[in-house]
């Protein structure tokens, strides 16, 4: 493929994430039906309800993650699909999607549903999505502005995401403390930023300490207590500077990559009594969404293949060692326990395996 196509594979998909951001339907084609039109949840009026029943001459579906469907009664099944009622309102479509209270019957969902699911995920929005088949069975004419996207295509987008990284800019950036470093920044096809920050001289005869520090607006800008994100950051920084040199990756994954406006929505869960991991999956997200491909395509961009890791998290280690990345030793990074953060930690120490032993009675009720 010629280099100014090198990207043309996602260019279907990427049209596609950009209508679900806007609110805007979809064409998802598969071998199992001509066409469905999807519509994410997110933004949902009663205009476009309405708009949407128009469009075709069977029930409106709803379709919800493996996770979302477990939450409204249904377990074992990877996708799902809700069977609305004619007389629904939207707000009730948003509480199928995302409330913790409500039950509901769910179907298996196909390859379609998984699409449309992913293409919500792949915007940061609700991972929910209505779907009409009836007669919109055809590719619409180009004047119609729907994009027309195969659930091939967007179930293989993320896999082409990391090929797609283009280093765009850098320069020296003096930190409080560490003193000199050089912010590298990737861009990849879908137009989020990923940050190398190489602090100190690397030394690549040996293993190079590494952060993998997943973005978080609350703790690392706010100083928020509900996680200890900002000060993880912030001992990592420390920690790298005074091992000589190596490199902490600033990864756009807000929420364990479910984004900001959902962590607040887990937040809000939370208040209501779900831990962190129980409030991610009934909103239908995995317990962590993180993907390690564009952290080990990073490393390799600065040439580094052996690194000295700084986590807890042995989900991290294994996701980074499946993407090629070598890892000679695990440094742990255990931040201080308040009581806003308490069950947060204790929920990663029990339920997500995190190897924050050391914090001993710190992270009990005690």
């Amino acid at each position: 493929m010629m280099p100014l196509l090198a990207n043309a594979p996602l260019a279907p998909t990427q049209r596609a994430i950009g209508a679900f951001v806007a609110g805007l339907p979809v064409l998802i084609a598969d071998e199992e039906n001509a066409g469905t039109l999807v519509l994410p949840v997110e933004g949902l009026t009663a205009e476009r309800l309405a708009a949407l029943a128009a469009c075709g001459d069977a029930p409106i579906d709803l379709f919800v993650s493996g996770t979302r469907a477990a939450a409204l009664g249904t377990d074992g099944i990877a996708t799902g699909v809700v069977r609305l009622p004619p007389a629904i309102d939207c707000e009730e479509v948003v509480a199928l999607a995302s409330a913790a209270d409500r039950d509901a019957a769910v179907a298996p969902g196909g390859r379609v549903a998984a699409a449309a699911i992913e293409l919500a995920k792949l915007a940061r929005l609700l991972p929910a999505a209505l779907a009409i088949r009836g007669r919109v069975v055809a590719r619409p004419a180009p004047a119609d502005a729907v994009p027309h996207v195969t659930a091939s295509e967007v179930l293989a987008f993320r896999a082409g995401l990391a090929g797609s990284l283009r280093r765009v800019s850098s320069a020296r950036v003096p930190l409080a403390d560490a003193g000199d470093s050089q912010f590298n920044v990737f861009r990849d096809a879908l137009g989020q930023f990923w940050t190398a920050v190489v602090i100190g001289a690397l030394d690549r005869s040996r293993p190079v300490p590494v952060r993998l520090h997943s973005a978080c607006l609350t703790g690392d800008a706010f100083g928020s207590q509900r996680c200890d994100c900002g000060d993880q950051l912030r001992m990592a920084i420390a920690m790298i500077a005074a091992c000589g040199g190596g490199v902490l990756l600033y990864l756009d994954q807000e929420g364990c990559g479910i984004g900001l406006a959902n962590k607040m929505r887990a937040y809000a869960l939370q208040d209501r009594g779900l831990d962190t991991i129980d409030a991610n999956t009934v909103l239908g997200f995995d317990r962590d969404e993180r993907r390690y491909d564009i952290a080990a395509r990073m490393l390799r961009l600065l040439d580094i293949e052996d690194v000295a890791l700084l986590t807890n998290n042995p989900t991290k280690m294994a996701g980074l060692r499946e993407a090629g990345v070598s890892i000679a030793e695990r440094i742990a990074l255990v931040a201080p326990v308040n009581n806003s953060n308490r069950d947060y930690l204790r929920a990663k120490q029990q339920r997500a395996g995190h190897l924050i032993d050391s914090t001993g009675d710190e992270v009990s009720d005690a």
